[in-house]
């Protein structure tokens, strides 16, 4: 069976990755970005090295018109035109960071954060749900951070929360045919951290992974069904050490990088 994979956040860093390595196994691809040119050139690209069909669908997914468009998408085949299969795997990817504190924020940036981060890949995955349970096939991945298992401002609670409902709708929707992963990476060579203003310089080189390795573990994880995918030994061993560790050191080494 041909997987067609609807990723968010899809022209840049984990989201790009995740393109790449579907479009590799002959998957048909539904890109969804904020801005028309990366996206147009990102299908290009796929389409020219891998041959496979790539649909984009440009939206700001925190406006309302732009995600009812992606909603849509996710709906049964028989809702479709001819020439478009149904999503059986959803990539919410798409975020943005806050490198302010809560309280020094305007609450309209937090509201908007959380709602990219949170209310959003909710919002998808509940639609993608209804058609893949009615199939019993699907798999939705959620990219989370090991920022969720640590006290990281709002964040870290949103990333908590996709970790937990992840860990809750693999078990729930397991023996459905459905697979439900948070990936949790570390610091990611991306434009993340460019893009907020925060300061990568302060983050030793070694805790730096690079969005294939992220990538990779985060595919073998979900096709073994695990809830929950911590790329790397390294962050593996920091997720463990800070279930022990007293919060208020955790709370200070998580805000480096910040």
């Amino acid at each position: 069976m041909t997987e067609t994979v609807l990723i968010t956040g899809a022209t840049s860093g984990i989201g790009a990755e995740f393109a790449r390595h579907f479009a590799s196994r002959g998957c048909h691809l539904v890109l969804v970005a904020r801005t028309t040119g990366p996206l147009e050139e990102t299908a290009d690209t796929l389409r020219g090295q891998w041959g496979v069909p790539v649909e984009t669908i440009a939206a700001d997914l925190l406006d309302d018109d732009s995600l009812a468009r992606v909603l849509a998408r996710l709906t049964d085949h028989e809702q479709l035109a001819p020439d478009r299969t149904p999503v059986t795997v959803l990539v919410n990817n798409a975020g943005h960071g806050l490198v302010k504190p809560f309280a020094d924020n305007p609450f309209d940036d937090e509201r908007r954060h959380l709602r990219i981060h949170l209310e959003i890949p909710l919002a998808l995955a509940h639609v993608a749900l209804q058609h893949m349970r009615a199939r019993r096939h699907g798999t939705i991945i959620n990219i989370a951070s090991v920022a969720g298992f640590t006290p990281r401002g709002t964040y870290g609670a949103v990333k908590a929360a996709m970790i937990s409902f992840s860990r809750w709708a693999n078990l729930t929707y397991g023996s459905e045919g459905i697979r439900v992963t948070a990936v949790c990476p570390g610091f990611v060579h991306t434009d993340f951290h460019q893009r907020m203003g925060a300061d990568k310089t302060s983050v030793p080189g070694l805790m730096w992974l690079d969005t294939d390795r992220v990538v990779r573990e985060a595919l073998r994880d979900t096709a073994a069904g695990k809830a929950v995918s911590i790329p790397s030994l390294r962050y593996k061993a920091l997720v463990a050490l800070a279930a022990v560790t007293p919060s208020s050191l955790v709370a200070r080494l998580a805000q480096r990088g910040r």
